[in-house]
C-alpha cells in the first residue's frame, strides 16, 4: 500500500479511542442528564475540510436525491429494544420514523422474521426504498456460545478465530442481522481493567495475528457472500490503556507506544478488509477519539487508507460534551461528523442536532455527504440495495441455530483455549480408575457465567455446567459429590463447613473457585486481582482437609493467587467457555484432551505488580534477581511473574531444540528462515507452542527486553518430532522513530525461541546488514510459519 505523509503535531497525535457497544449492562443504562451550562459554538466552529470520499455510481446518484433529514437518518442508529429484550421498542411510532427515512440502523434486534418485517417497511414504504442495518454485539458467538475471546486468544491458534467468527456469521447473518460490533482488538497491560476479557491480551502482535484471523471469519471473502456479517474492529485507538485500569479513562500514553503497541491490530484488521470501525469512549492526553479529526481522517483514512464505516460506540457523540471539548450537543455533532465518525450510535445527537449544526456551518454539509457515501457503501457491500430480504429466511435460520457442527466447534476451542498452570508430580490427568470425587464451589454449576458478559442470544439452559461435565466422564464406579461452599460475589460463607465435610469424604477434590461473569466486562474494573474473599475462605478450607486438590479457575481475567499457587496440587485456567464448558473441563481433567493454551496475558504475584508486559525496556539499571542490588524490581516480590505471558503447560515432556537459521545475515529485500525442533519425549500425546521472540540489542532509541515476532502450536505424538520453520523479514524488526517513520537500524538481533517468554529454551543472533525504513506497522506483519 502507498501512504501519503500527513504532518500531524506529536502531542495531537497521542490519539485515542475506547468503547464498544456495551456491555450486557451498561448499553441498557440512562446515560443521564448532560450539562445545561454549555453555548453552542457550532456555527463559528473551525473544522477540517472534507475530503470526498469515492462512491459508486448508485451511492452518487442516490445521494443527489437525498434531502439533509434523509441524509441524518442515514447516520442514525437506534436501539430496537433492549440487550435481553430484542425488538421492544419496535413500535408503530418507531416505524414511522422509518417510514420518513429518519434512522439507517438498528441494534438489540435479531429474528427473520421479525426483522424480514422491519425490513420491509424501509425498502416499500420510505420515499427512497433504502434498506436498514441490523446490528448485535456477536462476540463469541450468536446461539451458540464460545469461549470468551480472552479464552481464545490463549489456544494460540488463529485457526480457531477463524472458525468461531464463521459459526458466528452464519448463524447470525440468518437471523437477520448484518453486522457484529466485534472483533475488539485493545491491548492491555492491565487486568484490572474489566474489559481485558473482550481482547487477546497484553501484545501487539498476538492481537494482530488474532484480529485479522476474526475479520477473515466473520467476513469470509465477500459481505454479500452467504453466511456472513461486516465486522467492527473497536475500539480505535488505546481503550486498553485507561490510568489505573479504570474503565473509559484516560490513556497517557507515548506517541510511540500508541503505533507500536495500541495500533498494530487495527492496521492488520484494515489490512484483513474490515468492513468498519468503531471509535473509543476515552481520550489519550485530552483529545477524545470520537472527536479526533487527525486519528480518523487523518490516520486510518488517508495515511492507512481505509475507505469503510467508522461508527461511535454508544452515546459517545454526545459524550464529547462530559469530556469538555464540545459546548453543546451541536458541538458534538460538528466535533464527531467532521472528525470522520460516520454514524451515531444510539445518543441521537446527529438525528435531532446535526441538521442545526448544518444550518450554523455549511461547510459540514461535505462531512455529512462523505459520511452517507461510506453507510450506503457498506449497505451496498452487503448486498442490501440487491436483495434486502437475503437475510431473512426463516428456514435457513431454523437450520443453523446451535447445527451440530458448530456444537462439536464449541468444544474443541473450548478445550484448546484451557491453559494447566500448575501440574505437581503429575497429578493431572486423573486416573481411569474408580474413585471419590468431590467438586466444591458454586462455579461448578454457575451455567450463567459460561456465557460471558457478551452472550447475544445465547441460553443458559444449553450450558453444560462443569459438574455437568465431571460427572459424566467420570470412571465407571466413581462417586461423584458436590457441595456449593460459597459463591464468588456472596458474603455469606455459611455453607463452606459442609463443603469442608464433602471433601474429607474423598479421595480428590475439584476445587471450582474464581470470579463469575459480572466481575469482568464493560464497567467492571476492579481495584484489586486478588480472588473474591468467599473464594479464598473456601480454597484456605479445603486446603485445610490436607486432601490433594486440583483448583479449576474461572473468570475474565487474570488474577493474582499466590496462596492457591503454594497450596494446590495442580490449577487449571478454564476461563468461561460457553456452551461445552462442562465436557471441555472434563476431557482435559480426565485425559481424553491434552491442554495446550498458552496465557495471552501474565498472571502478576500481586494487584500492585501491574501494569507489566514482558516486552517493557530494560531501563539503565535492569531487573536484578539479587534485591540487594538497585534495579529496576520490586523489593519484595520476585522479578518473575507468577505465571508469564505465553505460560501454559502440557502432560507430555516436550523438548525444544536444534536452533538453525537460513543465514547470519539479513539484508534489505532479503527474509531469513529460523528453525527449531519440537520432539515429545514422552509416552502421551501432547501440545507445544514454540515461541519466537527477538531483540534489538543496540539502537539509537532503546528497544523493548523481547518482542514476540511468531508462534506455532503444535501436536506431537509419543516419540515424535517436527521441525517449526519461521520467516522474517526485515520490515518485522522496525521501530517507531521520533520522525513518524518504521526503521530499524543495522546491527545485531538476538534470538530466543521457548514455551513462554520466560522459559527460552533456544538462543541465537543474526545482524542487519542495512538500516531499512517502512510504512507499515512491525507488529501487524505476520511472520510466515510452516511445520514439516
Amino acid at each position: 500500500m502507498k501512504f501519503t505523509r500527513i504532518a500531524m503535531p506529536a502531542v495531537i497525535l497521542a490519539m485515542i479511542m475506547s468503547g464498544s457497544a456495551p456491555a450486557v449492562h451498561a448499553q441498557d443504562q440512562d446515560p443521564g442528564p448532560l450539562p445545561t451550562h454549555v453555548t453552542d459554538t457550532a456555527s463559528v466552529m473551525d473544522i477540517p475540510a472534507a475530503i470526498p470520499t469515492k462512491a459508486s455510481p448508485r451511492i452518487e446518484a442516490l445521494l443527489r436525491r437525498m434531502t439533509l433529514q434523509e441524509k441524518v437518518g442515514q447516520l442514525t442508529q437506534a436501539a430496537g429494544g433492549r440487550s435481553k429484550t430484542l425488538n421492544s421498542k419496535l413500535t408503530p411510532s418507531e416505524l414511522d420514523r422509518v417510514r420518513t427515512g429518519k434512522v439507517g440502523s438498528y441494534l438489540h434486534v435479531a429474528g427473520a422474521e421479525p426483522l424480514r418485517a422491519l425490513q420491509k417497511v424501509a425498502v416499500e414504504e420510505s420515499r427512497l426504498r433504502i434498506p436498514l442495518l441490523f446490528a448485535m454485539d456477536v462476540v463469541h458467538g450468536y446461539r451458540t456460545i464460545f469461549p470468551v475471546p480472552i479464552a481464545i486468544a490463549a489456544s494460540w491458534e488463529p485457526e480457531q478465530w477463524h472458525h468461531t467468527a464463521s459459526i458466528s456469521a452464519v448463524e447470525a447473518s440468518n437471523s437477520g442481522l448484518h453486522w457484529t460490533f466485534a472483533p475488539m482488538v485493545d491491548v492491555t497491560r492491565d487486568p484490572r481493567w474489566g474489559r481485558v476479557v473482550e481482547g487477546a491480551g497484553e501484545d501487539a502482535y498476538l492481537g494482530s495475528i488474532m484480529t485479522a484471523a476474526q475479520v477473515r471469519g466473520y467476513q469470509g471473502q465477500s459481505l454479500s457472500g452467504a453466511g456472513t456479517m461486516m465486522a467492527t474492529t473497536k475500539h480505535f485507538g488505546a481503550y486498553g490503556a485507561p490510568l489505573g485500569g479504570r474503565d473509559y479513562g484516560t490513556a497517557e500514553i507515548s506517541e510511540r507506544a500508541l503505533h507500536e503497541i495500541y495500533l498494530p491490530p487495527f492496521y492488520a484488521a484494515m489490512q484483513a478488509g474490515t468492513g468498519s470501525y468503531m471509535t473509543a469512549f476515552n481520550d489519550i492526553g485530552g483529545q477524545p477519539t470520537t472527536g479526533n479529526a487527525d486519528l480518523i481522517n487523518g490516520m486510518l483514512r488517508a495515511r492507512w487508507g481505509f475507505d469503510g464505516m467508522l461508527v461511535s460506540d454508544w452515546n459517545a457523540v454526545a459524550e464529547l460534551i462530559n469530556h469538555g471539548i464540545a459546548g453543546s450537543r451541536a458541538d458534538a455533532g460538528t466535533l464527531a461528523i467532521s472528525a470522520g465518525v460516520d454514524m451515531d450510535m444510539m445518543s441521537l445527537v446527529y438525528a435531532n442536532d446535526l441538521t442545526k449544526a448544518v444550518a450554523a456551518n455549511p461547510r459540514l454539509m461535505a462531512h455529512v455527504d462523505n459520511a452517507v457515501r461510506n453507510v450506503l457503501t457498506a449497505k451496498e457491500r452487503l448486498g442490501l440495495f440487491d436483495d434486502p430480504m437475503a437475510y431473512h429466511d426463516l428456514a435457513a435460520e431454523t437450520a443453523n441455530i446451535r447445527a451440530a457442527a458448530h456444537i462439536v466447534a464449541a468444544r474443541e476451542v473450548a478445550e484448546r483455549s484451557i491453559v494447566l498452570l500448575k501440574n505437581s508430580d503429575n497429578i493431572l490427568p486423573l486416573a481411569a480408575n474408580a474413585q471419590k470425587i468431590a467438586i466444591i464451589g458454586a462455579m461448578a454449576t454457575d451455567v450463567q457465567s459460561q456465557l460471558g458478559s457478551w452472550r447475544a442470544r445465547g441460553d443458559k439452559t444449553e450450558v453444560i455446567s462443569i459438574l455437568e461435565g465431571i460427572k459424566a466422564a467420570a470412571p465407571e464406579g466413581s462417586v461423584v459429590a458436590f457441595s456449593a461452599g460459597a459463591a464468588p460475589q456472596s458474603p455469606d460463607e455459611s455453607g463452606i463447613p459442609a463443603a469442608v465435610t464433602v471433601a474429607k469424604d474423598s479421595d480428590i477434590v475439584l476445587l471450582t473457585i474464581g470470579e463469575d461473569y459480572d466481575l469482568s466486562g464493560e464497567a467492571r474494573s476492579r481495584s484489586s486481582l486478588a480472588l473474591p474473599p468467599s473464594q479464598l475462605a473456601l480454597a484456605e478450607a479445603i486446603f485445610a482437609t490436607g486432601k490433594p486438590v486440583i483448583v479449576l479457575l474461572t473468570g475474565g481475567r487474570p488474577l493474582a493467587i499466590p496462596e492457591i499457587d503454594k497450596n494446590a496440587d495442580a490449577i487449571v485456567m478454564t476461563w468461561l467457555l460457553g456452551n461445552e464448558a462442562g465436557p471441555a473441563i472434563a476431557n482435559i481433567v480426565f485425559g481424553k484432551v491434552a491442554p495446550g493454551g498458552k496465557l495471552p496475558i501474565a498472571f502478576p504475584r500481586t494487584t500492585g505488580a501491574v501494569p507489566y508486559s514482558y516486552s517493557e525496556y530494560p531501563a539503565g539499571r535492569p531487573a536484578n534477581p539479587d534485591p540487594v542490588k538497585d534495579s529496576n524490581r520490586f523489593k519484595d516480590l520476585p522479578i518473575t511473574q507468577l505465571y508469564p505471558f505465553g505460560h501454559g503447560l502440557s502432560y507430555a515432556d516436550i523438548m525444544i531444540s536444534d536452533l538453525s537459521l537460513s543465514s547470519t545475515t539479513l539484508s534489505p529485500g532479503g527474509s531469513i528462515d529460523i528453525s527449531v525442533k519440537l520432539t515429545n519425549r514422552d509416552n502421551r500425546p501432547g501440545d507445544e507452542t514454540a515461541q519466537l521472540y527477538l531483540r534489538d540489542v543496540v539502537s539509537r532509541q532503546a528497544q523493548p527486553k523481547m518482542m514476540l515476532r511468531g508462534f506455532k502450536r503444535v501436536t506431537l505424538q509419543p516419540g515424535e518430532s517436527r521441525m517449526v520453520k519461521f520467516t522474517l523479514t526485515p520490515e518485522q524488526l522496525t521501530y517507531y522513530a521520533k520522525d513518524g517513520k518504521w526503521r530499524a537500524e543495522a546491527g545485531r538481533f538476538d534470538i530466543m525461541v521457548g514455551a513462554s517468554a520466560e522459559d527460552i529454551r533456544q538462543r541465537g543472533s543474526f545482524t542487519l546488514s542495512e538500516g531499512v525504513e517502512s510504512a507499515v506497522p512491525a507488529a501487524a506483519i505476520a511472520t510466515k510459519t510452516e511445520v514439516k
